[in-house]
């Protein structure tokens, strides 16, 4: 569905699409420092699994959910918004950061996202989310040594929405890639490896490696382009644009609610692909989600 080099065509105006428009036109009224969290660098094409001793790194599931930071007091996106829970979800809460995911399910990234953004949170919504805490980003040790002290901190808090990320360790690819099929098989999105004797850094990091069975970005939507045949009226397309300029079409992957009210001009959203074609294009690119952070 990749073109690359094709034009921004105009939809015929819609009030969906209108709406659309003048929303990417609004004008920001705040901004926040991003949080400081440590993100993971994808990895791993099989030269790089080649290369890389399994035996220094612990693996989990990477958690189909939202980035949280607790600074010690408040709960932040990773672009650094406040979070608005329920006071009970944070109470007791050591005052001490804390790295890790608002979480419900696999499968639930779109109810999860949409529970964190309200501005009044819901407590009845609130009570399926689960905090999975993976670090401790201001703990001068090592991953492994941190793990042990987020083991405890969890322990003291002793609630039942929030618990550490399990982690296994891992001797071989042939281990890794059966620990990636069971995930997959349940509708995980991939594994993290973490280096065991990695200080927390804050940035992109090979310390921290991302392994899926299929690749994402972001992009940024520039126009929209018109459905045909049962998408008559509709969105056929985005139009969009990554982070290397290049542009190209997102059709896949979009459901028919958003095809009737899609995300607006100059949103960012998340695409999946699978390795590059002979133009250096996302090969099989499809809509993921809209990156409301």
């Amino acid at each position: 569905m990749q073109t690359g080099l094709m034009e921004e065509a105009i939809m015929p105006p819609s009030d969906s699409l209108l709406l659309a428009s003048s929303i990417a036109l609004l004008p920001v009224m705040v901004s926040a420092a991003p949080a400081p969290l440590m993100l993971a660098n994808d990895a791993l094409t099989d030269t790089d699994l080649a290369s890389l001793d399994l035996t220094r790194y612990s693996v989990s599931e990477k958690l189909d959910g939202v980035r949280a930071y607790w600074n010690g007091q408040q709960l932040l996106s990773r672009s650094g918004y406040p979070i608005s829970t329920p006071g009970w979800f944070t109470r007791g809460w050591p005052a001490i950061p804390m790295d890790g995911e608002l979480w419900i399910d696999r499968g639930r990234f779109a109810d999860v996202s949409a529970i964190s953004r309200s501005y009044t949170p819901d407590d009845t919504l609130w009570r399926q989310v689960h905090y999975r805490v993976f670090d401790l980003p201001a703990h001068p040790a090592t991953f492994e040594q941190r793990q042990r002290v987020l083991q405890q901190q969890l322990e003291q808090i002793d609630l039942p929405w929030v618990g550490i990320v399990e982690q296994t360790q891992l001797k071989d690819r042939a281990q890794l890639e059966a620990y990636l099929a069971r995930v997959s098989a349940l509708g995980g999105e991939g594994v993290i490896l973490q280096r065991r004797n990695a200080l927390y850094r804050i940035g992109r990091s090979n310390d921290q490696l991302k392994y899926k069975r299929y690749q994402d970005a972001e992009a940024t939507v520039t126009g929209y382009l018109p459905g045909s045949g049962k998408y008559e009226g509709m969105l056929g397309a985005l139009q969009v644009e990554n982070d290397a300029g290049q542009r190209f079409r997102l059709g896949s992957g979009l459901s028919d609610a958003q095809r009737r009210d899609p995300p607006p001009l100059g949103s960012r959203v998340t695409y999946r692909y699978n390795g590059l074609t002979a133009n250096q294009l996302p090969r099989f690119a499809r809509f993921l989600r809209i990156r409301h952070d």
